[in-house]
């Protein structure tokens, strides 16, 4: 491919990122991976997850695992001085992300008149909890409350238990994903009619485009979809077993043939059991059924029943912990593990890219930038001298790194 290309398919664009947290700073991230030229813009305290989860030498997880493949300026919106170099940053940008919440956001001038003020044709992607008007306007939220109100909460645990969060921010996840792919579409249609546009998304939404099964069957039938813990409501065996070493495996068969190769691979006679014969059989005897897998199980390692159930073709995994998965060989293989160096913390690992381009490979770019960090290189792109550059950080409409805890 061309050059205009080597740092990825987006090469050449630039996105402005004026979000905190994860949905709308991990669009941005994803836009840095595929090669886009990703500013992150931020108030002298910084994105809010610089503040939370583990902290390494005066960095803090949630944010370094967060924002690679980014350059950061630190502007102080609420200053004229600050606005008007938001604005040259408004003039030479393509897509703006934000998160930012009413009033904050027409305070700060980020919103879309304000924005589009300065690039008529931007593109302008807000990411907010539960939609930008309707009953819930204006109220704050996270990817926890959005579980609530989609029903992920009331699916997820066992039948007899309580509802159980899902842990990994699944929701803020997606929600980046679509403002991704929001974002792309939007400029695909500028591209053809010279327009930009505003682009509006939410947690809520997101859930809900995510549970076309779950919903969908009572929309369909009526039928609400009750907690199954690790079962399937259509299908055993299906669920985690016990091995020798102390650790579990996933087994799901979904089917007579995946039954039938379990079977083989343990060495039983349980397509031959008429409490197990077919599918509604050991649906209604899952409780004997799992008490007869996990018997046999247990004689073998996780390794061992692993290889020899993936050896006959059966629906099986490990059920690994985080620092498995860091040194997974697939995972590894795939490129899901990238190091970076730090101005401070020398080399880290980051995740990297989950999309594979066949012409124009993305990757991560860079490490997560300390607050402030590219403040003079991208002030002084956008033509500011080094004087006008030291005025704004001395009267505190910008701000330099440190090296310092950020």
């Amino acid at each position: 491919m061309a050059d205009s290309f080597k740092m990825g398919p987006l090469q050449g664009l630039r996105v402005l990122d004026v979000s905190t947290m994860m949905a709308g700073p991990y669009a941005g991230t994803l836009m840095g991976d595929m090669g886009a030229d990703v500013i992150k813009v931020e108030s002298h305290y910084g994105d809010e997850s610089r503040h939370l989860g583990p902290e390494r030498d005066g960095q803090r997880s949630a944010y370094l695992s967060l924002n690679r493949s980014k350059r950061s300026v630190l502007l102080d919106l609420r200053k004229d001085e600050a606005q008007e170099a938001f604005s040259r940053l408004v003039q030479s940008s393509d897509i703006v992300v934000t998160n930012v919440r009413e009033p904050a956001l027409s305070k700060l001038r980020v919103d879309y008149d304000s924005v589009r003020a300065h690039r008529e044709d931007i593109i302008w992607v807000g990411v907010t909890a539960f939609g930008v008007d309707g009953p819930y306007e204006g109220r704050p939220g996270i990817d926890f409350l959005a579980q609530g109100y989609g029903g992920l909460l009331a699916l997820n645990g066992e039948p007899e238990g309580d509802p159980v969060r899902v842990t990994v921010p699944l929701i803020d996840t997606l929600t980046s994903v679509l403002a991704t792919t929001a974002a792309l579409s939007a400029l695909r249609v500028r591209e053809q009619t010279g327009q930009g546009q505003r682009v509006d998304l939410c947690l809520l939404d997101a859930l809900i485009h995510a549970q076309a099964a779950g919903l969908g069957s009572y929309l369909i039938t009526g039928e609400v979809v009750p907690r199954t813990g690790n079962r399937s409501l259509y299908f055993a065996p299906s669920g985690i077993y016990p091995t020798k070493d102390g650790k579990m495996a996933v087994i799901t068969c979904p089917g007579e043939k995946f039954f039938r190769n379990l079977c083989n691979a343990l060495e039983v006679g349980w397509v031959n059991d008429p409490r197990f014969a077919t599918i509604e059989d050991r649906l209604k005897n899952q409780d004997e059924l799992d008490e007869v897998i996990a018997e046999r199980t247990v004689k073998l390692t996780r390794e061992e029943l692993v290889e020899r159930l993936v050896e006959a073709d059966v629906l099986t995994a490990p059920i690994k912990e985080s620092p498995e998965v860091a040194e997974d060989a697939q995972v590894r293989h795939n490129g899901m593990i990238q190091t970076v160096d730090h101005p401070t913390l020398g080399p880290i690992d980051v995740t990297g890219l989950p999309i594979q381009f066949g012409g124009t490979p993305g990757a991560v770019q860079s490490h997560p930038p300390m607050l402030g960090e590219h403040t003079e290189e991208i002030l002084a792109d956008l033509g500011y001298s080094a004087e006008e550059i030291d005025a704004l950080v001395e009267s505190k409409a910008a701000g330099r790194s440190t090296t310092g805890k950020q």
